[in-house]
């Protein structure tokens, strides 16, 4: 028994160091390549792109949206308001039970007009489509059909309706800042490669001013759970995906926010109703796809924050969410074993997967294991207290200076808050989100393994919003001007 012991310490060890060795260079070429972002891609290029619609390529906002009547009004007014010569909304009213579709309906003087769907892609059937009598709000469309109980399968509805090459996968918690659009296609446009999907940083909304569907002020969340997203959050698009970008083998574009190729997407199959992390498997179908078929493709990621969306408020909120992203990611493993290891798919076989594998879906695991055997150890006296200090200040303290340069590539990128106390909260709130946020994390994502393996039924959550403004009540929406 001792030799395991002492086997599994050595283990930890050598899986902890490589880790952070896989952390610090991820971070390393994430800055180099937000830096190359930021002198690439400036104010200069996206007003030209403004200035010369005939060049800029059409693109389609697609939104699902189940019982969300706190904010689908704001979210599709934000939605409309971007600044992109050419560009329509679609919103996938998914069966809602509350008053998503009346309200959209008063918000946005909507009609329901004839239509005719070629289905590339199957969903649950189109109930009825709704367009503005406005002319100023033609841009919008409004589907209603029947429930498909996943997103994936309001996303499939949509894709069937949009009219354009490109399309953004997002959330009606989300507010996209005015410049989104010209920021992630501006890669597409410059490369000599085929770009099939680009991503964007996201944060929270939580805290912010909001006047009329607009980001007035940016400020940190106001509340535990939400500051600890931010800079979760800012870690994971900053660091690790800008990283995976420099290398072309980024692990998914977030189902949050991403720009695609509509038809790489519909050749890959579309989305699957059927998934859990519909944003992952989209992305190693599209990948899979362009490699059986060989052809280039890049996916990269962008630096800016195009992204705002309501973080989970309360710990309950936060389980739900937490746990379909580690079901999530257990049947990724399942369904798409195949890749794992295939030189056949090249970095997604031989280096993204292998990834995702150890350090994200075997990371909770080790952990709880490790924290069940610190307990033994403590309870048998066993602990070398000298080495546990030693070993742990060096491990917090890579996390810590980690969450740090974040925040400073943050700033470097582009200052959203407006006072250096804000960010010094973001920093406070980072050198305890070990002790009083992340285990969370671990024990909430082992649950959606159990979940999944246990075959636990799963349709969309009831993700409780607070909204973005402060006065929400059905009767006082008011029409679009």
């Amino acid at each position: 028994m001792d030799t395991i012991f002492h086997l599994y310490q050595y283990l930890i060890f050598f899986y902890a160091t490589f880790l952070i060795f896989v952390a610090l260079t991820l971070g390393l070429f994430g800055y180099l390549n937000s830096i190359r972002n930021k002198v690439l891609y400036t104010k200069k290029e996206e007003q030209i792109l403004l200035d010369h619609q005939e060049i800029a390529p059409p693109i389609s906002i697609i939104a699902g949206a189940f019982n969300e009547e706190v904010v689908v009004v704001d979210a599709t007014k934000a939605f409309l308001d971007l600044d992109y010569p050419n560009y329509e909304v679609i919103i996938v009213n998914d069966g809602s039970k509350d008053a998503t579709l009346e309200l959209l309906i008063a918000a946005f003087e909507l009609i329901e007009v004839p239509y005719h769907v070629i289905e590339k892609v199957q969903s649950k059937p189109i109930k009825r489509i709704f367009k503005s009598t406005n002319p100023l709000l033609n841009k919008l469309t409004v589907v209603d059909k029947i429930n498909g109980g996943t997103k994936a399968d309001a996303m499939n509805a949509g894709l069937n309706i949009a009219k354009y090459d490109y399309f953004i996968n997002t959330d009606v918690d989300c507010i996209l800042a005015k410049d989104t659009l010209t920021k992630v296609i501006l890669p597409v446009l410059d490369s000599k490669i085929p770009v099939i999907a680009v991503g964007g940083t996201m944060r929270m909304v939580n805290g912010c001013d909001m006047e009329h569907a607009s980001i007035t002020r940016v400020r940190p969340p106001r509340s535990f759970i939400p500051t600890f997203q931010e800079t979760e959050y800012l870690r994971s698009y900053l660091i690790t995906k800008m990283g995976w970008s420099f290398f072309n083998a980024m692990p998914n574009v977030s189902g949050g926010f991403g720009l695609f190729d509509r038809n790489v997407v519909i050749a890959a199959g579309g989305y699957d109703p059927g998934s859990h992390a519909e944003d992952m498997d989209m992305t190693l179908r599209m990948v899979a796809y362009m490699r059986d078929n060989d052809l280039e493709y890049r996916i990269v990621n962008t630096p800016h924050t195009c992204c705002w969306t309501e973080g989970p408020p309360t710990l309950k909120v936060l389980y739900r969410q937490r746990s379909r992203w580690g079901r999530g990611l257990l049947q990724i493993f399942f369904v798409h074993r195949k890749f794992l290891f295939n030189r056949k798919y090249g970095r997604m076989g031989l280096v993204t997967m292998p990834y995702a594998l150890f350090f994200e879906l075997l990371a909770p695991l080790i952990e709880a294991v490790g924290l069940l055997f610190l307990i033994y150890l403590f309870a048998t006296s066993q602990v070398n207290f000298k080495t546990f200090w030693l070993m742990f200040t060096y491990v917090y303290l890579i996390g810590l200076c980690i969450s740090i340069l974040t925040i400073a590539l943050d700033i470097s990128i582009k200052k959203h808050y407006k006072t250096m106390a804000e960010y010094v909260q973001l920093i406070l709130f980072s050198s305890f989100e070990a002790f009083l946020y992340h285990p969370f994390i671990v024990f909430f994502t082992i649950s959606g393994y159990i979940q999944y393996l246990t075959q636990k039924e799963f349709k969309w959550g009831k993700m409780t919003r607070k909204g973005f403004t402060q006065t929400q009540a059905v009767s006082t929406i008011k029409k679009a001007p």
